[in-house]
């Protein structure tokens, strides 16, 4: 009986050593923080990557370091401007003049009103008007050109009176280039037309963008901030100037998932921070039966140029973040932890998993062994 079941002994020790060596889709955590195989003279191991685990104590220092990956991009708080539009070169201005006298040199015969359309503002900022000449028109709001054209009118049309409307050249426009239904140039009604509305009346951003962004091109200034962020801080919802270009563009930040997760991809951010628990959440969390909760690494490498004492910046270029999601603190601190754009967020494997795949592996020899009874 002993040496009928011997081959099925060794069957079962075979695929139970077997199961040691099965591949697996991610490291153990003690394999990932390996040193690099070098030694000092004095036969230590030399890392050429820092690791800090995060927690409560940790979070202060490696929060104040700066950042790595994208650009980041100032921006213009608002400030309330008067309502009026400023006339600038470019514009054009429709001026109406109406006179009561019976012999004015302003209107015809019968007549009560003159209109000039079309007077276009030249670039030193002046405009051309019978019995007046050249004056200089531009940075005036509509109202004050008007009180202006009537004083140097006195001496011609005493009791004249002049209406002036304007329509915005390209000096009152901002262009809208892309991200929204309708691009286009957009006049400026005001000196108080802000980004949004200027969004707007493009006809909104367009639904396929994950977490827009806005940026604003002013001078040779670039300024950028999120959509989502205008919706939040009414304060950050700054006013435009002629001139102004404004693209709304997709997120391009991202971070990278790999070993026991459940979504091994590149995510897009899809809000401005993204922690460390709102990147388990995209992933779709962990593997149930593979992943180690206690060995949640993020890797990270920044410029040399950043390259600090460990307390004003990392000590070294690459930084390996582990998170232990098994304590309240390590929970917390996970939640306070933002994600960098290029990160990869790595999830090891357990040992409990190798494990578990040898104890299957031998029920399914048994119940092999049953079967062939």
């Amino acid at each position: 009986m002993i040496k009928a079941l011997r081959p099925w002994v060794l069957l079962l020790l075979g695929i139970a050593f077997s199961a040691c060596s099965t591949p697996r889709s991610a490291g153990f955590e003690g394999e990932v923080l390996a040193a690099s195989g070098e030694t000092t003279p004095e036969g230590d191991p030399i890392y050429d990557f820092a690791v800090f685990e995060v927690t409560r104590d940790v979070l202060p220092t490696v929060t104040q370091w700066p950042r790595s990956g994208a650009r980041a991009y100032p921006w213009i708080d608002a400030r309330s401007q008067p309502a009026s539009l400023l006339i600038a070169p470019g514009d054009l201005l429709e001026v109406s003049v109406w006179d009561a006298e019976e012999n004015s040199l302003l209107t015809s015969l019968g007549q009560r009103v003159t209109r000039l359309p079309d007077i276009k503002v030249a670039a030193d900022g002046r405009i051309f008007i019978p019995f007046v000449g050249d004056m200089r028109v531009a940075g005036m709001s509509p109202s004050t050109a008007r009180v202006r054209i009537e004083e140097e009118l006195t001496a011609t049309a005493p009791s004249a009176q002049v209406q002036v409307n304007v329509v915005p050249g390209r000096g009152n426009t901002a262009n809208l280039v892309s991200g929204v239904t309708r691009p286009g140039v957009i006049p400026l009604p005001d000196r108080n037309t802000s980004v949004l509305e200027l969004i707007a009346e493009g006809g909104g951003v367009r639904p396929d963008l994950v977490n827009p962004q806005v940026r604003l091109f002013r001078g040779n200034t670039t300024y950028g901030t999120s959509v989502a962020s205008l919706f939040e801080n009414p304060a950050l919802d700054t006013v435009l100037v002629g001139g102004d270009r404004v693209i709304v563009e997709p997120e391009d930040r991202s971070f990278l998932s790999l070993g026991a997760a459940n979504r091994q991809d590149r995510h897009l951010f899809p809000k401005d921070r993204v922690t460390a628990l709102d990147a388990l959440a995209i992933i779709g969390g962990v593997s149930d039966n593979r992943a180690n909760p206690q060995g949640i690494l993020v890797l990270r490498q920044y410029p040399a140029r950043l390259v600090r004492d460990g307390v004003s910046g990392p000590p070294q270029r690459r930084v390996v973040f582990a998170l232990d999601l098994t304590t309240a603190d390590g929970l917390f601190s996970a939640g306070q932890f933002q994600i960098a754009d290029g990160d990869l967020v790595y999830v090891t494997e357990s040992p409990l998993g190798a494990v578990r795949s040898i104890f299957n592996l031998v029920g399914a020899g048994i119940g092999l062994f049953n079967d062939l009874q």
